[in-house]
């Protein structure tokens, strides 16, 4: 695996986070990245946005939003990964690994000792990359979407 860095999502970056790439069939199961851009204007106090970098380069392989609000109502949305995505093209290199671990550090940082993530059940969703990232599902959502938790 090459070199990956985060940074935060800003001007700079948010074009190509936002271009970024799915396998067919993964549409249904990824919101675009502008609307993690929208959410953090509405919550910028608990948003934690970071592109992931190519460290051959300055490409943008990846984009993770978690959220860290310790008012929230239920549990599991007060550390939670909102949002991943990885290029198409670069699915596979350890890049979405990579953008969980460093959410699950900052979830760490922040004194947390959980991070959920909520995913849509389907053939070609994201419910092995969790389970494979140590997410266990402890439940469902009331639209039939499974909870998962990570123990830190």
């Amino acid at each position: 695996m090459a070199e990956l860095r985060l940074e935060e999502l800003s001007a700079r970056n948010v074009v190509a986070a936002n271009a970024l790439t799915l396998k067919p069939g993964q549409e249904q199961f990824v919101a675009p990245v502008s609307y993690s851009a929208a959410a953090a204007v509405v919550n910028p106090a608990t948003s934690w946005q970071r592109v992931v970098l190519d460290g051959n380069g300055d490409e943008v392989v990846g984009f993770i939003m978690g959220n860290f609000d310790p008012e929230a109502d239920h549990e599991e949305f007060r550390s939670i990964l909102w949002r991943i995505n990885v290029d198409a093209d670069d699915q596979g290199r350890g890049i979405g690994t990579f953008a969980v671990r460093a959410l699950a550090d900052e979830a760490r940082s922040r004194g947390l000792s959980r991070l959920y993530v909520i995913w849509e059940p389907g053939e070609l969703g994201p419910e092995q990359f969790f389970l494979r990232s140590g997410f266990q599902p402890t439940g469902e959502t009331q639209y039939g979407e499974t909870i998962g938790a990570l123990d830190l």
